[in-house]
């Protein structure tokens, strides 16, 4: 398969390097506004510098991955497909549910596989856990727990263009949520403060944050997120079950322990989500490739992606009013 890359900085240099490693794969061309970033990753990876209108126009390459800024995906994924282009982008579709509304009917009429990367779907403990779940291990689905911490808060330039911590961050929890209950939320309520960076605050966005979904069946998820973890990049599940409970704890650097008359001590976790999710990326690029030569309903999809945004939104106005959301993911 020919790939075409748009957006040649962190993420995407992590796609292109993983498409180039393999035998079934090439990076044919990528994109970038930032000439360095695009260099170096033509070097590494073999690959030649093109403007994203010549990948998108060059009838070679079957498959495009997008990795630009949230503000570009919409235009380029309906760019991509009307070129007759297989296309992964990372999340999310767009900050607004009535764009990717949009942009999936385009998408819908080309006839062309749309991928989302929620990566998180991939990682290998928790696609155990998922598949454990699905054996009826911890019976009956009773409480979906999901924990994200990251080590430290991104700048407040950040912040400010990001469409908020429920967009941003929060909105892989949601899809990890959806995954797991195989019952969609009908409700949402959520908390959010700024205790890590008052700049945070004055930028009109949270830094720590709650949510509790309900679905109709009654089942209950809660996500916990918080922009600073003291000990490293803190991921974990739980689910608790009518027969037990499956959980997925951190990583740490290494499995090494000391005990002494103090107790047990571990290695730290691992501290950034390009190390600990450095397995579900490369999953996730075999899920890409195997849904388009196999022509399979991609997973998870534009659907997923525009599903886990309303719930961010459902969250935001939730969190602003301080009541609870409905919202009826079943009728999308």
């Amino acid at each position: 398969m020919r790939f075409g890359l748009l957006g040649a900085g962190r993420i995407g240099r992590i796609h292109g390097l993983n498409v180039a490693a393999r035998g079934d794969a090439t990076l044919v061309a990528l994109a970038d506004a930032a000439q360095d970033a695009a260099a170096s990753l033509a070097a590494a990876s073999g690959a030649k510098v093109a403007s994203a209108e010549a990948i998108l126009s060059d009838s070679s390459i079957d498959a495009v991955l997008i990795c630009t800024p949230t503000d570009t995906h919409a235009d380029l994924i309906e760019a991509a497909v009307s070129a007759g282009k297989a296309v992964f982008c990372e999340k999310p579709v767009d900050l607004d549910a009535a764009r990717i509304r949009r942009c999936l009917d385009v998408v819908a009429k080309s006839g062309k596989p749309l991928m989302i990367g929620f990566n998180r779907r991939f990682d290998p403990n928790f696609a155990a856990l998922e598949k454990r779940l699905r054996m009826g291990e911890a019976g009956a689905i009773e409480i979906v727990s999901v924990i994200s911490r990251d080590p430290s808060p991104p700048p407040v330039d950040y912040v400010k263009r990001s469409g908020g911590l429920f967009r941003d961050m929060m909105i892989h929890d949601f899809d990890m949520a959806r995954f797991l209950l195989a019952e969609e939320p009908v409700e949402v309520f959520a908390l959010g403060s700024a205790l890590v960076d008052p700049a945070i605050g004055a930028a009109g966005d949270v830094d720590t944050a709650a949510v509790l979904m309900r679905t109709a069946s009654g089942r209950i998820a809660q996500i916990s997120n918080s922009r600073r973890a003291s000990y490293g990049y803190d991921q974990r599940i739980e689910v608790h079950g009518s027969q037990g409970m499956l959980r997925a704890g951190n990583i740490h650097e290494t499995t090494v322990e000391i005990a002494t008359g103090a107790g047990f001590r571990a290695d730290p976790v691992q501290n950034f989500f390009l190390e600990r999710y450095t397995g579900a990326y490369r999953a996730e690029l075999d899920a890409f490739i195997a849904t388009v030569r196999d022509r399979r309903q991609p997973s998870p999809s534009g659907q997923d992606g525009l599903k886990a945004q309303i719930l961010a939104d459902a969250a935001t106005e939730s969190r602003r009013t301080g009541k609870p959301v409905g919202v009826a993911l079943e009728t999308i």
